[in-house]
């Protein structure tokens, strides 16, 4: 108990400075003030038996800290009535509350424009301009890949691919750049090459992409842009290799996927901050526990770009990215 204690406390202390291209924010106007964001990502509200409670938990401490929007990073809950009440809450917690849609949103034969239609989405990608900083919405669901080897498509199409070219010519301040799925590091969508091409052409107005899917905390670097991996709210995948009971059996029959993850006690989330003043962006670090067996307890050891205790973690750190 006491070397559980000592993990958390210095979990909690951890914080990671990572350098910054200054040029982006030599484009913010004098007098800009810090721009803060909530995130939340792959919450899973049709797998996990206690989403609401995660929302819940997210928007109780976004209300405290009084960001400028609300993200939810893909993976959310099915576009449909069932869900009413965890979409409205999310929704409606925020003037400003930006909607990704990610690859789980549409399974059990629910679709992309249910997504955009039931959520409140203007498309399914998009721009949100956002005190100053133009949050471009990507939408990595696309078919057509001429590398897909089967599984969740993970792709930028031609059109999508033109059309993110546009904007980033056309928009002359800073870029947040945010999807579902990575543009770089594991599990990066099948053209991330190309795309990362392309970001990379227009280093000098993007200060950070952001992504979910992945369940790890990550970072890494690819030609002058920083890609940071928000970690689920609910949970790590093991798959059925692992099955296991991390809950009583009256949770798991109602909600069986759940024992094919090492679920997270806490919810996890993180508040961006965009601080023109100090040239700096920062995320808030949360740390939870695992319910029942860990990864490494239950012999998983991950793959080439996450492993159990280092990007598989239940938790986000605190991170600094300084120009």
């Amino acid at each position: 108990m006491n070397d559980r204690r000592a993990f958390l406390k210095g979990a909690l202390a951890t914080s990671i400075v990572i350098s910054l291209p200054s040029a982006a924010f030599s484009l913010f106007d004098k007098g800009n003030k810090p721009l803060r964001v909530g995130m939340i990502t792959d919450l899973h509200e049709d797998i996990m038996h206690d989403g609401l409670l995660r929302m819940e938990a997210f928007l109780k401490v976004m209300k405290r800290k009084k960001p400028d929007a609300l993200i939810q990073l893909g993976d959310f809950a099915y576009p449909g009535d069932k869900n009413k009440e965890v979409i409205e809450l999310f929704n409606n917690a925020h003037p400003n509350t930006l909607h990704v849609i990610g690859n789980h949103d549409m399974d059990a034969g629910y679709t992309r424009e249910q997504c955009v239609d039931y959520w409140g989405m203007p498309d399914r990608f998009y721009v949100r301009k956002i005190n100053g900083v133009s949050f471009v919405v990507l939408d990595g669901n696309d078919k057509g890949s001429p590398v897909h080897k089967g599984g969740y498509a993970s792709y930028i199409n031609e059109m999508q691919y033109q059309w993110l070219e546009q904007q980033l010519e056309q928009i002359d301040g800073p870029v947040v750049i945010v999807s579902h799925q990575p543009l770089a590091g594991a599990y990066a969508i099948d053209n991330a090459e190309q795309v990362q091409g392309l970001l990379a052409k227009h280093s000098d107005k993007i200060l950070v992409a952001v992504n979910g899917h992945t369940h790890i905390d990550a970072h890494l670097e690819v030609q002058g842009i920083h890609y940071v991996h928000i970690n689920s709210a609910s949970y790590y995948w093991v798959g059925g290799k692992f099955q296991h009971d991390s809950y009583d059996e009256s949770i798991l029959k109602e909600h069986k996927y759940i024992s094919y993850t090492c679920p997270y006690k806490e919810a996890l989330f993180t508040l961006m901050t965009i601080d023109p003043k100090s040239r700096t962006i920062s995320f808030s670090g949360k740390t939870s526990r695992w319910v029942g067996d860990s990864p490494e307890e239950l012999g998983f050891e991950g793959y080439e770009n996450a492993i159990p205790g280092k990007e598989i973690v239940p938790e986000i750190r605190k991170r600094e990215i300084k120009s």
